[in-house]
């Protein structure tokens, strides 16, 4: 009787179970990168491991860094019950300011971030931890096992029988849980307190189609010199519908980078949500032309896509077009890069560097006409310098501009690379 019953438990417990239905880090932190009244801004949610509880806000700022005051507002989107609270950035000063908001059970939340001029409403998912019922399974019978053993010897004077399968039987819940404890990494995590429910399939199978973006300004046709809006609408590529359900990607809902067409003009910014599919950006061009709107985002369940589009500055500028200049002079290796091959591109740089987007560091690149952009990483190095690699996909001369936290400061590094075949090296 004894191995059947082992097998019978080894059997329970490796039985194939329906896989979880998400994949999630309950009482992790939450980072969002913001654009948001002229200022570029880190808005940091600490988790939680319980309800109800007080959840931290910090706001992190790069410099320069404006004197601003914030309004947050946290509403339930189940309930509609919400919180307030404020903040005030000091001139030159980039933080972290704190301030805590009182959350009354798991589920989804919207963060209003509101200053004088702007707003964005940031979805939040508070997430509990849920216990896994292999956990119990794990500490509960190492518990029985070492309470039988440990009977089984103290009763070892009064019975012969007693004592064997007392310490037989906790042999056998030892087993069982050191078996589960081994095999447990494989098996389905607990669905966490407050996650999303599983999306439906769509047309029959599973994940999201891709979105659709278009892009506008506010005004139609913005001035050189004068503030305007860039507008982002998305929209189901299927359905039609506002697509709502972006995800973070490097700690933001979309990374849009806004260039010039002869390359002058170079900003990456992260844009704020007015409502559900729509994003906005504050921008000023200093010269009249034609400008580039590339974004990149990534929807759930459906993976990162890159969408783009242009529009057109009126007006007059004050002086000729010129490209930035930075001190800092990359290193390329090979000198001569070649479409196709892997070329090593490194940044020198001094200073404390901090973590900016989740990376040490970030690559843009740009071809003439506009019609291809790259973003990559640094690679980790035992060096000061931030290194790159990257191909090429086409001979040609290309815009890069070399991205990196320094200090509270974001320092951008333009530069040229030229690419060229086979046949010129």
């Amino acid at each position: 009787m004894r191995i059947p019953l082992l097998l019978l438990l080894l059997l329970l417990v490796l039985w194939p179970v329906p896989a979880g239905a998400h994949v999630v880090a309950p009482g992790a932190d939450l980072r969002i990168a913001q654009t948001i009244a002229g200022a570029e801004l880190t808005i940091t949610v600490r988790g939680v491991s319980r309800t109800p509880a007080p959840a931290v806000v910090e706001i992190e700022a790069f410099r320069p860094v404006p004197d601003l005051p914030i309004e947050l507002t946290l509403r339930s989107t189940e309930t509609g019950r919400t919180v307030h609270a404020s903040m005030r950035l000091v001139a030159g000063r980039v933080g972290p300011y704190r301030t805590s908001m009182q959350v009354y059970r798991a589920g989804p939340y919207e963060l209003e971030v509101r200053t004088p001029g702007e707003r964005s409403l940031l979805p939040v998912r508070v997430l509990v931890p849920a216990t896994s019922p292999w956990e119990l399974v794990i500490h509960g019978g190492f518990y029985v096992a070492g309470i039988l053993v440990v009977a089984g010897l103290l009763t070892g004077g009064m019975s012969r029988r007693g004592p064997a399968m007392a310490v037989r039987a906790g042999a056998v819940a030892g087993v069982v849980a050191l078996t589960v404890a081994v095999v447990s990494p494989q098996l389905p995590l607990p669905v966490p307190e407050g996650a999303a429910p599983e999306l439906p399939a769509q047309n029959g199978v599973g994940g999201r189609p891709y979105l659709m973006a278009t892009f506008g300004t506010q005004p139609a046709r913005p001035a050189a010199g004068a503030e305007f809006t860039l507008l982002m609408d998305l929209v189901d590529g299927s359905t039609g519908r506002p697509a709502d359900d972006l995800v973070l990607h490097h700690e933001a809902m979309a990374h849009v980078v806004v260039t010039s067409e002869d390359g002058t003009y170079f900003r990456h910014l992260h844009p704020v949500r007015l409502a559900p599919g729509r994003l906005a950006v504050r921008l000023r061009a200093d010269r009249p032309g034609r400008y580039l709107a590339h974004a990149e985002l990534e929807r759930t369940d459906s993976g990162g896509q890159l969408v783009a589009g242009e529009f057109t500055v009126t007006g007059t500028s004050a002086g000729e077009a010129t490209r930035a200049v930075s001190s800092v002079v990359p290193v390329i290796v090979p000198a001569r890069p070649v479409a196709g091959r892997p070329t090593t591109i490194e940044i020198p740089v001094t200073g404390r560097l901090q973590p900016w987007l989740g990376m040490p560091g970030h690559l843009i690149v740009r071809d003439r006409k506009g019609a291809f952009l790259g973003h990559l990483h640094a690679t980790p190095t035992r060096t000061s310098a931030l290194t790159f690699t990257f191909s090429f996909p086409a001979p040609g001369t290309y815009f890069a501009w070399a991205q990196y936290a320094r200090d509270s400061t974001i320092e951008t590094v333009p530069f040229t690379i030229t690419v060229g075949t086979e046949s010129d090296t």
